[in-house]
């Protein structure tokens, strides 16, 4: 994929794809830290939100979707 740099006041930026940040877990807000490899010329993107908070907002997600889907059951049964 190729992306163009763009000017944002004084810095530059570069658009991240929906999926990307997707499957980054991340979200417009959160904080990532950027590093560039000078012996490669790559940059790395890394996520700060802390793993454990990755993995309960994925469960909470799965969670969601599985009483939505089975909502009237779930009532029947209480």
């Amino acid at each position: 994929m190729v992306n163009k740099i763009l000017k944002v006041g004084d810095s530059a930026a570069v658009t991240i794809p929906k999926q990307v940040l997707k499957e980054m877990g991340v979200r417009i807000g959160d904080k990532v830290t950027v590093t560039y490899h000078p012996e490669t010329h790559e940059v790395t993107l890394k996520s700060l939100k802390p793993t454990h908070a990755l993995i309960s907002d994925r469960l909470a997600r799965l969670t969601m979707r599985f009483v939505d889907r089975y909502r009237e059951t779930l009532r029947q049964l209480a």
